[in-house]
């Protein structure tokens, strides 16, 4: 698959009162071409702050990208003008944002929302506009999509509301969609639907998919690759199914160790990963994860360089300190 967007050593800082947050910190990733790459950790690792980084959607003050490319079909999004970047956004990259509620404006009909941007990107007339809107809302499963067009937000279920986010972002045909926590408040039926039709659109439509997301089973079912964030920056990469199966860093270790598992009967507790993340305000020095990793006591490297990644198999990158490369531990 061709190459669509890269990411070289991006950092995003915020520059407050109290010093500087590392909210990311040089993070190196790439996604091709109609694959679904998903973005995974705690929260507060820079998951977020990523993907408003790609749009250039930092607040600034206090945010800032202090370093990086950011190459989209062969374009540095950070040297692009704010024109550009309004002729990108919401028509060759779109974003499904965490919670519809406040993404959607109250005031104004989805049917005009929706229309907005296909007017706007795509040149259409207000007639033309409507019966794309019209087709778009059908194609994401709302029921009575031409008598529901003019309705209000508010007249929606969150997972409806959700529903017309993903019509939205798939307005003008994107190449690449990002979907911040597309799932968070829905019950696990609608959170399943949602994904299945964002899975289907990617395949009809060869839409690249970036998902953040805390949902492990989204993750295992629908990405092609994972990469594992934590304190800003990248410390495993590989396809879901090496993640899953061959995890090599502590953190991801933990992570993978605390999703419930129907076929194991001698872990029915659930694993946890003691302490709590690095603060971001502060310099890390050596491994980030040292403080929390299982096997601190037998790592003599914690205090080095912050680890970088090394590819260890083919197409498996993990950032780990090298006495605890090879890890046969998993967190109590």
């Amino acid at each position: 698959m061709a190459r669509l967007l890269d990411v070289n050593n991006l950092k995003t800082h915020f520059f407050t009162e109290e010093g500087v947050v590392r909210a990311v910190d040089g993070v190196t990733w790439h996604v091709d071409e109609g694959e679904t790459l998903a973005l995974v950790g705690e929260s507060g690792c820079g998951k977020s702050v990523t993907a408003m980084s790609i749009l250039r959607l930092i607040p600034s003050p206090p945010g800032r990208i202090v370093d990086g490319e950011i190459i989209f079909e062969g374009q540095n999004l950070l040297e692009a003008s704010d024109e550009e970047m309004r002729a990108i956004r919401g028509n060759r990259i779109s974003m499904v944002f965490q919670e519809p509620m406040t993404s959607l404006n109250p005031v104004l009909t989805i049917g005009q929302q929706i229309r907005e941007s296909i007017i706007l990107h795509l040149g259409l007339n207000d007639s033309e506009a409507t019966t794309r809107s019209i087709e778009l809302l059908e194609l994401v499963g709302i029921p009575d999509a031409a008598g529901r067009i003019n309705d209000y937000p508010h007249q929606f279920s969150g997972g409806m509301r959700q529903r017309v986010m993903i019509a939205m972002a798939l307005s003008c045909n994107p190449k690449l969609l990002i979907a911040d926590e597309p799932t968070t408040a829905l019950d696990v039926t609608i959170q399943a639907q949602v994904m299945e039709i964002m899975g289907n659109l990617s395949k009809d439509l060869g839409t690249a998919v970036l998902i953040i997301t805390h949902n492990l089973g989204v993750v295992a079912r629908y990405a092609d690759r994972v990469n594992v964030m934590y304190a800003g920056r990248i410390i495993e990469s590989s396809t879901a199914e090496n993640v899953f199966h061959n995890p090599q860093h502590g953190y991801t270790v933990g992570l993978m160790a605390s999703v419930p598992r129907l076929d194991d009967e001698e872990h029915v507790r659930l694993a946890t990963i003691e302490g709590q993340p690095p603060l971001l305000i502060d310099e890390i020095h050596g491994c980030a994860f040292q403080p929390r990793c299982p096997k601190d006591e037998s790592c003599f490297c914690s205090s080095e360089g912050t680890p970088e990644l090394t590819e260890i198999s083919p197409g498996h990158w993990v950032a780990d300190c090298p006495c605890c490369m090879s890890r046969d531990t998993v967190p109590a």
